[in-house]
């Protein structure tokens, strides 16, 4: 008997709640966990930039392997012990007395909330909808900006308040109890069971036979310059913004305080969403999406760039993360969107995947690598300049790669030519 609610919205809305909670812990809690451990500890930056970058490295090995573990044991199962994982993760950040025991932490917490991101998101949507796919994900992805948002000010006022110890308690079994409870009523659900169709049509779409097209190996993929240049700016802005990010609490926080710090975090987060919302406006009037990459990361190296006047001006900081923060969403859904306009149907799968494995493989060492050059310097404002300068140099690379692919034709591998290939 098919319900007369479309079960795929209540699977949307629960996947925006899992999207706030798995970035707000796992992907904007690192940078505001870093400076409450120096703060308790007072261990040197460039140590404690070495637990974020090991949170973020720790979870490529097991994106790798999601689609196993999914098929293995139910996504619903995945999703809760990742939950849990994450939870005991900022537990021990929270309560490390030693470094080999916060960098154990960072690996549980990098490995947890993996299961609660992108490729989570992607996952659950994918059976619930099909033709409004994008629309769907660009809902489900806005729960990631909000949880930059929310959880950015939310960190900040319990850990002032009640201790990192206790605010990472309560966060932590907040989140395990919430995505339990959507893990085994919501998200163990499919069309299927529910008599249901994809995209609530009343008869599925048919299904289009295989062309019998040879795979494209990684191998192939790497020899294609479009590739080349697609991937290389992907993780070249990446690395500069999530090095950035990693930092940029820490540094604004020395500048304007801790609650202003975390109100322009959650300031830059809520930007991601617009900046999303034009540049989905600016692909439908058709312009070229790989110098839309380029535009975007301009506008945050002015926002970059204006952190050098925080010393004199603090109240800079609200326009530099509104620029800053305008290309955050779009550094990770664009590139995978300039991917189906250059390569064909049958390889655009592997391409974004390899994209992206490429992309977090790079950007995991970022933090690591802006820890060092703040360490380089003791003076904090000269730190700053050089952690300024190395973005907005790597965020200029960036615009060169993307921009040497702007003209370039679309690949398009037609099966064929695989068949006959021995």
């Amino acid at each position: 008997m098919k319900h007369t609610r479309f079960f795929g919205k209540t699977v949307l809305a629960c996947t925006f709640i899992l999207a706030m909670i798995g970035w707000g812990v796992g992907f904007y809690g690192p940078p505001i966990y870093m400076q409450a451990v120096m703060e308790r500890t007072g261990w040197p930056i460039a140590q404690v930039s070495t637990a974020v970058t090991l949170h973020f490295l720790s979870g490529t090995i097991i994106i790798a392997n999601l689609p196993r573990f999914y098929a293995r044991f139910g996504i619903p199962t995945i999703i809760l012990l990742g939950s849990i994982v994450l939870g005991i993760g900022v537990n021990i950040w929270a309560q490390a007395s030693q470094l080999w025991v916060l960098y154990a932490g960072a690996v549980c917490s990098g490995v947890g909330w993996v299961t609660l991101g992108a490729a989570a998101v992607n996952t659950l949507i994918a059976p619930w909808y099909v033709k409004e796919r994008p629309k769907a994900l660009g809902k489900a992805y806005n729960g990631a900006s909000m949880g930059g948002v929310v959880f950015s000010p939310l960190w900040v006022w319990l850990i002032e308040g009640f201790g990192f110890a206790t605010a990472a308690l309560l966060i932590s079994l907040a989140a395990v109890l919430i995505i339990g409870t959507f893990a085994f009523l919501v998200f163990n659900k499919s069309p299927r069971s529910l008599g249901q169709h994809p995209d609530d049509a009343d008869q599925p779409d048919p299904v289009i036979p295989a062309t019998g097209a040879a795979p494209w190996t990684a191998m192939q993929t790497l020899k294609v310059a479009n590739f080349r240049t697609l991937a290389t700016g992907m993780s070249l802005g990446l690395f500069a913004q999530i090095g950035l990010i990693a930092h940029l609490y820490s540094i604004l926080a020395g500048r304007m305080g801790a609650h202003d710090a975390s109100l322009a975090m959650g300031l830059a987060t809520a930007s991601a969403m617009g900046g999303r919302y034009i540049a989905a406006r600016l692909m439908t009037q058709g312009i070229n999406r790989r110098l839309l990459a380029c535009l975007g990361y301009a506008i945050q190296m002015v926002g970059t760039l204006m952190l050098l006047g925080l010393d004199r001006h603090p109240s800079v900081a609200w326009t530099a993360m509104v620029l800053i923060g305008s290309g955050i969403g779009n550094a990770t859904s664009l590139p995978p969107l300039i991917a189906q306009t250059e390569f064909s149907r049958e390889h655009t799968a592997r391409v974004i995947a390899l994209m992206v494995a490429i992309s977090q493989g790079s950007y995991a060492f970022a933090p690591a690598f802006f820890g060092l050059v703040r360490a380089a310097f003791s003076h904090p404002n000269q730190a700053i300049a050089a952690v300024v300068t190395a973005v907005v140099a790597v965020q200029a690379l960036a615009i060169l790669s993307f921009y040497r692919g702007a003209s370039a034709r679309p690949i398009r591998v037609r099966p064929v030519e695989h068949r006959h290939q021995r």
